[in-house]
């Protein structure tokens, strides 16, 4: 492992489906305190990863990923007109 892979993990497109989730879950439990508590280099990099990993997860499970109708103004609009 690289200095640089120590410092922000292993590459997200490199990481089995399970540990993505895993290590996705571990950043979103941990932003608050990022953000309130870290440095600015911490946050930078907090939110380097996160990116990194939110997109590889979009990349991976389009469909899990995808906006659920009701949250859509299509969508809502939709339900709100009974259709």
């Amino acid at each position: 492992m690289t200095a640089t892979q120590h410092a922000i993990g292993v590459p997200a497109p490199q990481l089995s489906d399970d540990d993505l989730r895993h290590e996705l879950d571990r950043l979103h439990a941990t932003r608050h305190d990022t953000v309130v508590g870290g440095s600015e280099d911490a946050l930078a990099t907090h939110t380097r990863r996160m990116l990194e990993l939110e997109a590889e997860y979009l990349t991976r499970f389009p469909v899990e990923s995808a906006p659920d109708p009701a949250r859509t103004r299509a969508g809502a609009r939709r339900l709100a007109a009974g259709r």
